[in-house]
């Protein structure tokens, strides 16, 4: 059973700090979620004093962020309710490692579906400057088995590059090439940076007076390739960013939303699956979709497909079961029976990697496994560059990203998941070019989307699908 909500819930306004940064120095942690809080606060159309009112009548506030040891501050979700002048209220702390962000907006959606709250605030952050970069790796690595892992090199980006290798000693020969896995990873690589260049606030955006030189602007196939190897076969620029940045959304009942905004964002489905820490404990099974019962609606109508499930081994590394399992506990809660890649318009994804955006893919039912690459190869190159937020899967696709991603926009841990509803929602309410300061990515019509939010290697993922409320 994927359960139900007892109440409508609706997403109803959000807000960003004003530019994410590998180090944004003028601002401590709880800064940052000032400038995030005030923004979706003045989108309610209240002032300050009048929101803190209503929280404290009515609501509560759930608060995310990924590692104490970044900031060197424990308890900073408490200095955050000072600073933010949240006292007294209801509140607690949602942690999760890279799907912290994800877990709190499931957190405050459920807290007011169920009736404890008319109205939350979910507001997430990450101060990740205070270490350099390497230091940040090894707080980030920490989040592996410590005893196992961690000793032997357990970093992320050679996880990554393990399930990539993974990913092409399974399909490679069977459902692609080596050269066109290659060339969608390049391509991913290439949308999200590109995308972002169209989101000031992005990390990457050459508009950014916080972006680096060296992570910065608009990104060719052939750059990415020559970016140097991180971890073979990752290169530089398959992978995402560390940032400084915070980010919120306020959620609350269909009815109260009504006093707001004339566009609520209604959710419809949440599902949160989790798989084993370790990778090497995660099983390798002949037929796994169909044995654990991960088939989704679509496929179980698809002779063909179930035929090759049966044949597949699963999860194994190329794929992550918490994704699937999320994926279908959300869409059995919302009643998605189609192929999704048709029902959706746009999806927000957890891109810590280009090989995650083909795993998170397969894991969503957008195509059978072993064939996401298709749908990225499919996109013309022009000069280098493929075109800005294309609609992936030809017609009948969908949007990817346009926020430019974690590879594009930001991966400030806490913040990220919270981020990409932000998102969504924006997108929904059609103001894209408001809040970007570029209409380039702007969706039209966006009827139904997803958002999904991913921690380590896939031991704790989230997926959450909204549709328009109004």
């Amino acid at each position: 059973m994927a359960g139900s909500l007892q109440r409508n819930v609706v997403l109803v306004s959000g807000g960003k700090v004003d530019h994410f940064a590998k180090a944004n120095p003028d601002l401590m942690f709880y800064e940052m979620t000032m400038q995030a809080v005030r923004e979706a606060v003045t989108d309610l159309g209240l002032k300050p004093k009048e929101f803190r009112s209503l929280l404290k009548e009515r609501g509560g506030v759930v608060i995310t962020h990924f590692a104490d040891h970044f900031a060197g501050q424990l308890l900073g979700e408490a200095l955050t309710r000072d600073y933010l002048g949240l006292n007294p209220v209801e509140a607690y702390r949602v942690v999760g490692g890279g799907a912290t962000g994800g877990l709190g907006v499931q957190a405050a959606i459920e807290k007011v579906a169920s009736g404890r709250a008319d109205i939350v605030l979910a507001v997430g952050y990450e101060k990740m400057s205070e270490v350099d970069t390497f230091q940040g790796n090894e707080f980030i690595a920490l989040a592996s088995d410590t005893v196992t892992d961690f000793p032997n090199g357990g970093f992320y980006p050679l996880y990554y590059a393990a399930m990539a290798q993974a990913y092409l000693d399974t399909f490679v020969g069977k459902t692609v090439s080596a050269k066109d896995l290659r060339a969608a990873f390049s391509k991913i690589a290439v949308l999200m940076r590109n995308n972002a260049q169209y989101n000031r606030r992005a990390q990457t955006s050459h508009e950014n007076p916080y972006a680096t030189a060296s992570t910065s602007g608009f990104i060719t196939v052939d750059q990415v390739e020559q970016s140097g190897i991180v971890a073979t076969p990752s290169y530089r620029l398959d992978c995402c960013l560390m940032t400084d940045g915070a980010s919120a959304i306020i959620v609350a009942t269909e009815e109260l939303a009504k006093e707001f905004t004339s566009k609520p964002v209604r959710v419809t489905g949440l599902g949160n699956g989790t798989d084993c820490m370790r990778t090497g404990e995660r099983p390798r099974l002949q037929g796994g979709l169909v044995k654990e019962n991960l088939l989704l609606p679509h496929e179980l109508n698809d002779p063909e497909r179930r035929a090759y499930y049966e044949s597949l081994v699963y999860p194994g590394l190329h794929s992550f079961r918490a994704g699937r399992w999320a994926a279908k506990k959300a869409y059995e809660m919302a009643g998605i029976h189609t192929d999704p890649l048709e029902y959706f318009d746009l999806i927000e994804i957890h891109d810590a990697f280009v090989i995650s955006v083909v795993q998170t893919m397969e894991d969503l039912g957008m195509v059978p496994y072993g064939h996401a690459c298709h749908l990225f190869n499919e996109l013309p190159v022009k000069d280098g560059k493929v075109p800005i937020n294309p609609k992936v899967g030809g017609e009948r696709g969908l949007y990817v990203n346009p926020s430019g991603g974690l590879i594009g926009q930001l991966h400030g841990v806490g913040a990220t998941g919270n981020t990409q509803a932000v998102d969504v929602l924006w997108q929904m309410q059609g103001r894209i070019e408001e809040k970007y300061g570029h209409a380039e990515t702007q969706v039209p019509n966006v009827e139904r989307a997803l958002f999904h939010s991913h921690a380590g290697t896939g031991s704790d993922i989230t997926v959450t699908t909204v549709e328009k409320g109004w």
